[in-house]
């Protein structure tokens, strides 16, 4: 499967970058035991963040910023075949499993309820 990991980004951080690198690892932590079920995991920042930077982004929220971070996710969600939500709080992660719900993807909240491959 393909598997979106979901959580906290910039969810609680007050865009600090110390905050926002540590709600990035926290993501990045469930995708090797996910790729280690014989899956692929994947991250919306992976693909947002180089986009940003290419859209001319010079500050977290700015207008080339927005243009990215929230569509690439739903964009990914259109190939995706599960979602993983990992804990925090997060508009942005919610949302990713609202449209993961609707298209009728499997949602979990624990990396042990992935089946492997």
């Amino acid at each position: 499967m393909l598997i979106l990991i979901a959580g906290p980004y910039r969810s609680g951080t007050n865009d600090d970058p110390v905050l926002i690198r540590q709600n990035l690892d926290n993501l990045e932590a469930a995708a090797l035991p996910i790729f280690r079920k014989g899956h692929i995991p994947v991250i919306g920042e992976w693909f947002a963040l180089p986009l940003i930077h290419l859209a001319g982004s010079t500050r977290i929220g700015d207008e080339a910023w927005q243009e990215v971070q929230y569509p690439i996710a739903h964009r990914i969600l259109e190939k995706c075949d599960a979602v993983l939500r990992i804990e925090g709080a997060s508009k942005g992660a919610d949302e990713d499993v609202r449209i993961a719900r609707e298209r009728g993807l499997t949602i979990y909240y624990n990396i042990e309820d992935i089946p492997n491959a």
